[in-house]
């Protein structure tokens, strides 16, 4: 299963909106057969997006499309044991992360699970989460 990060759904949005094919359509056309979630902080994220939209519910019935066929990783009792411990490590590394970077992340280490992004550099300091990218 390969977790799926925010960016990437926005850019296959945007990419959808343009009605261009993109770098985000091209992944998913080379790995038609993957397996693929989106973490609920990923959802939450989206949402956060949609409501500053000029057209909140329109965004959110464009979301609601794209993911229909995603399925939503939710967080499970060690995860914030494993949240913890991965603060832990990347401080200790003297490097920082967004929260809500670092909640995906830990959504991704908890399903043993790639996490794809356009944003490898955010989640380059997590130790153990293989980091995907599709640009």
């Amino acid at each position: 299963m390969t977790h799926l990060d925010t960016s990437f759904i926005v850019d296959l949005l945007r990419e959808q909106a343009r009605g261009v094919d993109g770098p985000a359509t091209a992944w998913l056309e080379r790995e038609r057969d993957a397996e693929l979630a989106v973490s609920v902080f990923v959802r939450c994220e989206l949402e956060a997006g949609a409501a500053q939209a000029t057209h909140p519910a329109k965004e959110r019935a464009k979301i609601r499309e794209l993911l229909a066929s995603v399925a939503t990783a939710h967080v499970g009792e060690a995860f914030s044991r494993t949240y913890g411990e991965t603060l832990l490590g990347i401080r200790r590394a003297s490097k920082s992360i967004d929260t809500m970077d670092l909640l995906i992340a830990t959504s991704a280490l908890e399903y043993d699970a790639p996490l794809l992004t356009a944003n490898a550099r955010h989640f380059g300091v997590v130790p153990d989460l293989t980091v995907l990218t599709y640009r």
